[in-house]
């Protein structure tokens, strides 16, 4: 674990810090956050306008309980349905099993309106960490995160600046590991198939890599499609088909997770194409799922239970010293499988 030593003090925001940026009293900035009193208009939106921008979350938890913390570790992610995250989740889990802390969960659907909205429930009862997927977030988001005052994990991803920890892998890296290993074996007509960049920011990066390294081997993506919705066997079938019937002449179809490159083999295999020889394909996460697939697939580990356990244990260790925050930064090493899909015959 490598830790970076913190740039600022932090601490909670309170009321005080919400009425100085709002020029109104602590007490009407109080009456605004409950929705009591009589509050002219103009002096609410100011108001709400002040805290959002500072990031203040009001506090659930009342009286004698107010300056504490509760025994609870809020973990946001995209979805529960990507077969990422439950295994995530389980590493969270196995740490935290003997120790006082629960983990919480809360669900995106990678929508940064949606983060907005659940992060600020979650920090408004006070829990001991938050463990977030991703390293962009909105701006509200990322002044709630930045002045919670308490240990935030981010998760998944390290190409980017942290609010305080992180742990993950460079998807930049992995995708350009995976060029890099299609280029050796002699694939020259390369598709790509993935989720709509904008709301994943991970495939993006990943897809920066690969075509950053394929033009070093002198290659370019051939073809690519994004999508939107559930990374489903259906959907690769589906966008492999409308690749292949559109550009006929590939001969490498690189997916951006491997559920959706399960449907895209299994479609190459009923129409007769031979992989990896005349085709080869390749996904992303190392589904164990996928084990008993006619072909074993290429794919890269995104190491995610072992992130979800180095994540809680950063967590863990600043409850047990009372720190506010730790800096670290743990950057581990997805392993590429060639399986059966990634080798000329």
């Amino acid at each position: 674990m490598t830790s970076k030593p913190s740039s600022r003090a932090r601490r909670p925001l309170t009321l005080r810090d919400v009425s100085e940026a709002s020029g109104v009293s602590e007490m009407t900035v109080s009456r605004v956050l409950r929705n009591r009193g009589d509050v002219s208009e103009a002096t609410r939106a100011r108001v709400l306008a002040a805290a959002k921008a500072l990031g203040y979350v009001p506090n659930k938890i009342a009286g004698a309980l107010a300056s504490q913390r509760v025994n609870l570790v809020a973990v946001i992610i995209p979805s529960l349905s990507n077969m990422v995250f439950p295994e995530v989740m389980t590493g969270i889990s196995e740490v935290l099993e003997d120790s006082p802390l629960q983990p919480v969960v809360g669900v995106t659907h990678y929508r940064p309106e949606r983060e907005e909205a659940v992060l600020y429930e979650m920090l408004s009862w006070r829990p001991s960490g938050v463990i977030i997927a991703g390293l962009e977030h909105g701006e509200a988001a990322g002044a709630m995160l930045r002045n919670a005052g308490i240990p935030i994990v981010e998760i998944m991803d390290v190409d980017g600046e942290p609010v305080d920890s992180v742990v993950g892998i460079s998807h930049r890296r992995a995708g350009g590991e995976m060029a890099r290993a299609i280029a050796a074996e002699g694939y020259r007509r390369i598709g790509f198939m993935g989720t709509k960049m904008p709301l994943d920011h991970r495939a993006r990066k990943r897809f920066e890599g690969f075509t950053a390294a394929l033009a070093k081997a002198g290659l370019e993506v051939v073809d690519q499609e994004f999508y939107s919705g559930g990374s489903g066997l259906v959907k690769g079938r589906e966008l492999t088909q409308a690749m292949l019937e559109r550009t006929p002449d590939l001969d490498f179809l690189y997916y951006s997770n491997d559920m959706i490159a399960a449907g895209g083999l299994l479609y190459c295999l009923e129409q007769g194409i031979d992989i990896p020889g005349q085709m080869g394909l390749a996904g992303f996460n190392g589904i164990e799922l996928l084990d008993g697939l006619p072909r074993q697939l290429a794919t890269m580990d995104a190491c995610r239970r072992e992130i979800g356990q180095k994540a809680a244990e950063i967590i863990l260790e600043c409850s047990e010293k009372g720190l506010p925050e730790l800096g670290a930064r743990i950057e581990l090493t997805p392993k590429l499988s060639y399986g059966d899909t990634l080798r000329r015959r």
